[in-house]
């Protein structure tokens, strides 16, 4: 694990996450740990409406833990109802929170490339739909982290169970004093129940 990012992890074990969240993160909790005693590939596909900020930071913090676990097999992925671009507070975001980050390409919708460690494969970052071919097509489970995807996608084709998990949307406090400590924040709440539900996880 990359040296800043193991200091940030540090400081995750000390944010508790309550029981009512636990509630919502078990069944997650169940679908990895059947997926590990059968020996099977673990595909986790987070989606929001416009795939730019929460499954983005849910599908990277979800990959990091379950690293940081070693829990093997595991494979996420984001996407959105709409394709759009992955919000650039996110990136500083994470980089601030100990990642590396490459940027890949320049267009509207750019390609990044996110390192935990220095010797993993690094996490391939862009805005798409959850049914873009660079996503499973079957057998994954579909995370709902904000409320409009929820709403707006009573059926994710190919997904073998759906958990919503939801976030509240860092993007209400664009432009404002408080928008750096709130990324910040929700981040740093993501990346805690992503800790707390690959920790519940024996391999």
């Amino acid at each position: 694990m990359l040296e800043n990012l193991s200091k940030t992890i540090k400081s995750i074990e000390e944010i508790a996450v309550s029981n009512e969240r636990k509630q919502v993160l078990n069944p997650l909790v169940d679908y990895i740990q059947n997926k590990v005693n059968a020996n099977e590939e673990i595909r986790l596909n987070f989606i929001c409406t416009h795939n730019s900020r929460r499954s983005h930071l849910s599908q990277i913090w979800a990959q990091t833990m379950a690293f940081q676990f070693g829990i093997k097999n595991v494979f996420c992925y984001s996407g959105g109802t709409e394709a759009t671009a992955m919000f650039p507070r996110v990136v500083e975001t994470l980089v601030n929170q100990g990642f590396q980050i490459q940027k890949l390409s320049e267009e509207q919708n750019p390609v990044y490339a996110v390192k935990f460690d220095d010797n993993q494969h690094p996490i391939i970052c862009f805005s798409k739909t959850y049914f873009n071919d660079f996503n499973p097509k079957t057998n994954f489970g579909a995370i709902m982290t904000c409320n409009n995807a929820d709403e707006g996608c009573p059926m994710v084709f190919g997904a073998e169970a759906r958990f919503p998990i939801k976030y509240d949307d860092p993007k209400a406090f664009d432009g404002t004093d408080v928008m750096n400590e709130k990324y910040a924040e929700r981040s740093l709440q993501i990346a805690s129940e992503m800790y707390y539900v690959f920790s519940q996880i024996k391999k």
